[in-house]
């Protein structure tokens, strides 16, 4: 089939959704279909549009489900969508939610998010990473915690810098942050952390084989953020055999489980701290987020990935080209 994809960001950027509408795009090509990326629907031909965030996305949706009243639209709810736009833009969430033939998301609890009126639409699918080329060799000076994230406010991105100021001496406890500041002011606040904090140094936006090699010598993953759509940041931490303390938002739980024992509540630096110090010196709880997130590791393989495509894509298959 013709497909088109439509992504707000601009491509060649290091954002997840512009990674992850190229990661699709691969997967759909390799699926047979010719697939094209673009910003924005223009009336162009294509059998099957796949909007990439309902809200951001809008004008494309209406565009399209006006000039093709009868073929499939596939919008995929990002965790903007879900936990901000459904309550600060209702209107033209929603509107695009009752447009769209299916809802793509990517965690088990986004149904929480969506209407109920919609949730024969829902399908699931797990974003996929892949395997580390090596095995990991994490420090043995250190106690390496990667934060692999932009600095923005729903990424909360400085929070793990404030959970490891003034612990005990004797912690070897180190964060290694990765990711690009969205504005000038958390820049600024980044550098501030790292003159005034000895166990934090931010890297900035760095290429995806260093964040694969940051991986690969990290001890733990720390994830702080009070919204997400179901991170990728995890499916590559899980496929990286790195365990993970990760705030406790639905976007998280939704892709680690409910009983994952890592978490802590959004926001409370005390318990990010206590998360962390047990996990360096308690190798008990350390091996037990490590053997839970590898055993989760199957369900973000790019196999599963494509063959979620694969199925959604049949649900649909009748109705393409009407």
């Amino acid at each position: 089939m013709n497909i088109r994809l439509i992504t707000p960001a601009q491509l060649g950027e290091r954002a997840g959704n512009s990674v992850t509408a190229v990661r699709w795009a691969s997967i759909l090509r390799e699926l047979g279909h010719e697939t094209v990326i673009a910003h924005e629907y223009r009336g162009e031909s294509t059998e099957i549009l796949i909007a990439l965030n309902a809200y951001r996305s809008a004008r494309s949706i209406e565009a399209f489900r006006h000039r093709h009243p009868n073929r499939p639209l596939i919008v995929a709810l990002t965790g903007t969508d879900l936990y901000r736009f459904a309550h600060s833009h209702p209107k033209v969430t929603q509107r695009s939610i009752e447009l769209a033939d299916r809802l793509l998301v990517l965690n088990h609890l986004a149904h929480k998010a969506v209407p109920k009126s919609a949730h024969q639409k829902l399908f699931l699918i797990y974003e996929s990473a892949r395997p580390l080329p090596g095995p990991r060799k994490p420090s043995v000076r250190y106690f390496d915690v990667c934060v692999v994230g932009h600095l923005r406010d729903e990424k909360d991105p400085l929070r793990t810098a404030l959970a490891v100021r003034d612990l005990p001496q004797g912690s070897r406890i180190r964060v290694r942050h990765y990711g690009a500041a969205h504005t000038k002011k958390w820049a600024r606040m980044a550098r501030d952390e790292m003159h005034r904090n000895q166990r934090y140094r931010w890297f900035g936006e760095v290429a995806h084989w260093q964040v694969r090699r940051a991986l690969g010598r990290c001890r733990l993953m720390s994830l702080t953020s009070t919204m997400e759509g179901g991170p990728n940041t995890l499916s590559e931490a899980a496929v990286a055999g790195v365990p993970v303390i990760s705030s406790d938002v639905d976007g998280a739980v939704g892709v680690l489980g409910k009983d994952y024992p890592g978490y802590f509540p959004v926001g409370d630096t005390k318990a990010l701290r206590q998360r962390l110090l047990r996990a360096e010196t308690d190798p008990v709880f350390l091996e037990e987020l490590e053997r839970l997130v590898e055993r989760q590791a199957p369900r973000f393989s790019r196999e599963q990935e494509k063959a979620r495509w694969a199925e959604l894509l049949d649900t649909l298959g009748s109705r393409a080209g009407g």
